[in-house]
């Protein structure tokens, strides 16, 4: 198999995909997905989205700008889009998206889990954590502006959410996968994808396992004593790194924060991470705290890393074909639907066309 390295870039992009594209967009992810779910299982088919490579290629596939923020946020809407109608059939579902959107991911859920007869619970939770995660927990610089939540009828479910860094105008996406995740706050991500951050806190590196031990015993002490040495840091000439994290950090503000904690008494750093209110700054000061005052530090490691089809939406390699791009839609189309009648031969066609391109 062949190693896939490097990272990719993902500006910041304005604007939308036209209609008639966008249209065309939700149409052909549906029969890829369908063709997926019928022939692998719904299984692969988050398995393929939890894939930073995958999704890429899937998006480039769309028609969308191969290196564009907005190819997360479109291509995420098409294949909601497409759910919206084969979902209840194949017995996969799509909540949240962009903005607004997002912050209904949980009732989505609690919708589909309804009336399709399986347990919502354990769904919303590991949405909440994982956006939690890679807005507190992972702390890049990168502001959580989209969540996407795709599951199945089984419990398993796959995670596409973003954020921006609109000071230099690029962007971040973060993938989760439900199979084989053994903790939410241990290297959770299936893979990052965006360009190096300089500055980087991650509380859920392997090596900073330290700091996930001290920071829930910390945030069971009274928030006068946190408040003290807070200001204390403050006062200190520290290296830049730690400049750097504690210059924006207020500890008058962060009492009412600690109060919480302190009433909360979490047995470990997952619970502390759920608790309401807890966000970014909170859990910074309780990480410094823990490094400078008691030795057990954190990570500042970054954990991104990293052809078309039909063209890209803003002519980039080429414009959009619209009737090649509607040849691959009526093909995939046709393939399933006599697949489903038990003709298989255009699917079997079909698989094999990656031998054509192979190096002989």
């Amino acid at each position: 198999m062949a190693v896939r390295t490097g990272y990719a870039d993902l500006p910041l992009h304005g604007g939308k995909a036209p209609r008639w594209l966008f249209s065309r967009m939700v149409r052909l992810s549906r029969e890829i997905v369908v063709l997926l779910a019928e022939e692998f299982g719904t299984a692969e088919v988050l398995r393929r989205l939890s894939d930073p490579h995958w999704f890429q290629a899937l998006g480039c596939l769309l028609g969308f700008d191969w290196h564009s923020s907005g190819l997360t946020t479109t291509t995420c809407g098409a294949l909601k889009g497409a759910l919206r109608t084969v979902g209840p059939e194949i017995g996969l579902f799509a909540a949240g998206g962009k903005g607004a959107a997002s912050r209904k991911t949980p009732e989505e859920i609690i919708f589909w889990a309804e009336k399709e007869g399986f347990e919502p619970a354990p769904l919303v939770y590991a949405s909440r954590m994982s956006a939690k995660v890679d807005s507190a927990a992972l702390q890049d610089g990168f502001q959580i502006y989209h969540h996407v939540f795709f599951f199945d009828r089984a419990g398993r479910w796959c995670v596409v959410q973003q954020g921006m860094k609109g000071e230099v105008h690029l962007a971040r996406r973060y993938h989760w996968l439900s199979e084989g995740l053994r903790s939410f706050v241990v290297e959770p991500h299936s893979g990052v994808v965006g360009s190096r951050a300089e500055l980087v806190l991650n509380l859920v590196a392997r090596e900073a396992e330290p700091a996930r031990i001290t920071i829930p015993e910390l945030a069971k002490k009274p928030p006068d004593f946190l408040v003290k040495e807070l200001w204390r840091i403050k006062g200190l000439r520290l290296p830049e790194r730690h400049s750097l994290l504690v210059s924006d950090i207020d500890p008058r503000r962060l009492e009412s924060v600690f109060l919480r904690t302190y009433e909360a008494q979490a047995p470990n750093f997952e619970a502390l991470l759920g608790i309401p209110g807890l966000g970014a700054k909170g859990l910074r000061a309780l990480a410094l705290l823990s490094e400078l005052v008691y030795g057990a530090p954190a990570s500042f490691r970054d954990p991104a890393r990293f052809s078309y089809a039909h063209g890209g939406k803003d002519g980039t390699p080429y414009p959009v074909d619209r009737a090649t791009y509607d040849r691959t839609i009526a093909v995939l189309e046709r393939a399933v639907r006599r697949a489903r009648l038990g003709e298989r031969e255009e699917l079997s066609l079909l698989r094999r066309l990656p031998l054509l391109f192979r190096s002989p």
